[in-house]
């Protein structure tokens, strides 16, 4: 896990890197070594009792030195663009920006509410679903400015997201919330770990290769064909695939490399993505394109409306 990680922070130019050590603190430093051979140079901090997320990285001040500098914890897998973070951070110049990300099932998460400027506004830590106003959750992703870190004592026990943040909202500094897109998984529980395993296996999970190359998200078979293409975004690809199928099958569609029909203006090509939950739907003709962007609407609003008739029955 620790691997992956490093290998991101490398391909997103983040090459000096302080892991702060509390768990097997031995068998990181063999394996990772100097970095290396990972392409970065590492260094470690070791915490004799514990701090909590924000003490540890305090313990890491030496290495920081008042500098600007981003915090990923080790327990979650992800393939997010970092550097999209801190060049949001570099042009707005907060106490701290946050990488937030969107979920389906927040309420095993702190939320993080923000102003339409991205500003946050408030927390709410893992809140029943009564309470949730925001799918957007804290992901332990920060780039940190110097000054926020002045308000963690050394030596203490003290967290982010309990202890600091609430200081720096108290005291007005500004913490800006960034959603980013791509994939963000907490591993912290067997279910979790096993899920990004198959993730990672499906290819929704980015990984980057044993050389330190991203695998490539685009498939061959996706490439572009026609002059204009969107991306349906739906968790239920096939599905919905086997709508378009009955509905275009006795239009004439070929059904050899997904569904294509040549029988209506600029032509139209459907098929899954293999890298994202989502359907690409091209056409040379504009208006073509938009008239299946509404059939797949269509389409989705039946199947949820089938859904729920099958659970009231």
């Amino acid at each position: 896990m620790l691997e992956h990680i490093v290998r991101r922070l490398a391909a997103c130019g983040f090459t000096d890197i302080c892991c702060t050590l509390a768990c097997l603190p031995d068998q990181i430093r063999r394996y990772f070594g100097d970095g290396g051979g990972f392409g970065v140079h590492m260094e470690y901090r070791l915490e004799e009792r514990a701090l909590g997320t924000a003490g540890a990285v305090k313990n890491c001040a030496d290495f920081t030195r008042g500098e600007d500098f981003l915090v990923i914890s080790g327990d979650a897998a992800c393939d997010l663009d970092l550097r999209a973070l801190w060049d949001a951070h570099r042009r707005a110049r907060p106490a701290v920006t946050m990488a937030l990300h969107p979920h389906d099932a927040p309420t095993s998460y702190g939320l993080v509410v923000t102003d339409a400027d991205g500003y946050v506004r408030s927390f709410l830590e893992k809140p029943p679903w009564e309470q949730v106003v925001t799918d957007l959750v804290n992901t332990g992703i920060y780039v940190m400015g110097g000054e926020a870190m002045a308000f963690v004592p050394a030596g203490a026990c003290f967290d982010f997201a309990k202890d600091l943040f609430p200081r720096l909202l108290h005291a007005g500094l500004p913490l800006l919330g960034v959603p980013l897109e791509g994939y963000w998984r907490d591993i912290g529980d067997p279910g979790s770990y096993y899920r990004a395993n198959l993730d990672a296996w499906e290819g929704t999970l980015h990984l980057p290769e044993a050389g330190g190359e991203e695998k490539d998200a685009a498939s061959p078979e996706m490439a572009p064909r026609y002059a204009c293409r969107v991306y349906w975004q739906t968790p239920r690809r096939a599905r919905l695939m086997r709508a378009f199928t009955a509905g275009l099958m006795e239009a004439g569609a070929d059904l050899s490399d997904g569904l294509r029909l040549e029988n209506v203006p600029g032509g139209v090509h459907i098929a899954p993505c293999g890298d994202r939950e989502a359907l690409c739907i091209e056409s040379d003709d504009p208006d073509t394109l938009r008239r299946f962007q509404a059939l797949a609407g269509t389409l989705e609003a039946r199947m949820d409306r089938e859904s729920r008739a099958d659970g009231q029955t």
